[in-house]
């Protein structure tokens, strides 16, 4: 076994396009080295999204325990402060118990906050100004209430597009707490949490393979309960405006449940999406520094995790 690092050095993370393998080398690498895993996941953090987020299963993390997953229900707001916030304990907590904190997952972002970048402060929520905003977006409707920002901070409405509830409500909530503007907020905020530096463990597929997993596991989850999970999610009063829901394939099997498109149309919608989300993490990856890539069609998964395993053990900072 690996000893836990000290204090607030420096911490490891597998990461990856969407389908590569990420999951089950970082799983592997965590049994390996003594760790537990911290999910980098913007759409893990959310209850009953699990097939759908290709969430671990509750027997693999009596294995490997898992942190950040099931934070949240649906229709909560979940911030990249709240992200922090919580990674931050989680790290602390892990090393408290003598082991080692592994971050593994695919949601640029929240590596960038982190690394100390994008962070917000803790601003302020009110769950009964939230619920009077929410009944003035239903009688006033929302372009009315995208109009009253706008009136107050023209640049920050520009931002936001007139059917974003999330962010109009949110905005608004902002202001009646505060008497600021969101745009004024965030540009004078002060930065939370620890600033961490990651190293980084990438893996990858040639784009062929990568795309014939994204395949074969988006048909996968259509066919092991993906539909019934959304529509579970519609029937149980979520709504299919929420950030949670508005993502591909949730987004193509809400329009499938309403007649809106086919079946094999949302099957297909959601492959695209993928393949284009894959696109996306490859070009914001590329940019992360100190990092290792990994091709795991040039080897296997037991020599990758063998060779990360003894980087890690050799204290190797990049």
């Amino acid at each position: 076994m690996i000893a836990a690092e000290k204090g607030d050095g420096a911490v490891y993370a597998v990461i990856g396009p969407t389908a590569a393998g990420k999951t089950k080398v970082g799983f592997e690498l965590a049994r390996r080295i003594n760790a537990e895993i911290i999910s980098v996941d913007s759409r893990q953090v959310y209850r009953y999204l699990d097939v759908g987020t290709d969430k671990i299963s509750r027997e693999d993390c009596r294995i490997v325990p898992h942190h950040l997953i099931d934070v949240a229900d649906p229709d909560e707001i979940f911030t990249a402060g709240d992200f922090i916030e919580r990674t931050d304990d989680a790290i602390r907590r892990i090393r408290l118990r003598g082991r080692i904190p592994l971050l593994v997952g695919g949601t640029p972002m929240y590596y960038k906050t982190i690394e100390g970048n994008f962070l917000s402060e803790n601003l302020p929520k009110d769950e009964h100004v939230r619920a009077e905003l929410e009944t003035e977006a239903e009688t006033r409707g929302l372009q009315s209430l995208h109009m009253e920002i706008a009136e107050r901070d023209p640049i920050g409405a520009s931002k936001i597009h007139l059917n974003d509830k999330v962010r109009i409500l949110r905005a608004l909530e902002l202001f009646r707490l505060t008497g600021r503007s969101s745009s004024e907020l965030y540009a004078s905020e002060r930065k939370m949490g620890t600033a961490r530096r990651i190293v980084y463990f990438a893996v990858t597929l040639p784009r062929e393979q990568l795309y014939k997993k994204i395949e074969d596991r988006v048909a996968a989850q259509f066919h092991s309960g993906y539909p019934e999970e959304v529509k579970w999610l519609l029937a149980h009063g979520y709504s299919k405006e929420l950030p949670a829901l508005s993502g591909f394939g949730y987004r193509e099997l809400v329009m499938f449940l309403d007649g809106s498109i086919t079946f094999d149309e949302a099957l297909y919608g959601d492959i695209k999406s993928t393949k284009t989300f894959s696109r996306r993490q490859m070009t914001w990856f590329r940019k992360f520094q100190p990092i290792l890539w990994y091709d795991l069609s040039q080897s296997t998964m037991s020599k990758v995790v063998e060779d990360m395993a003894m980087k890690i053990s050799s204290g190797f900072l990049g």
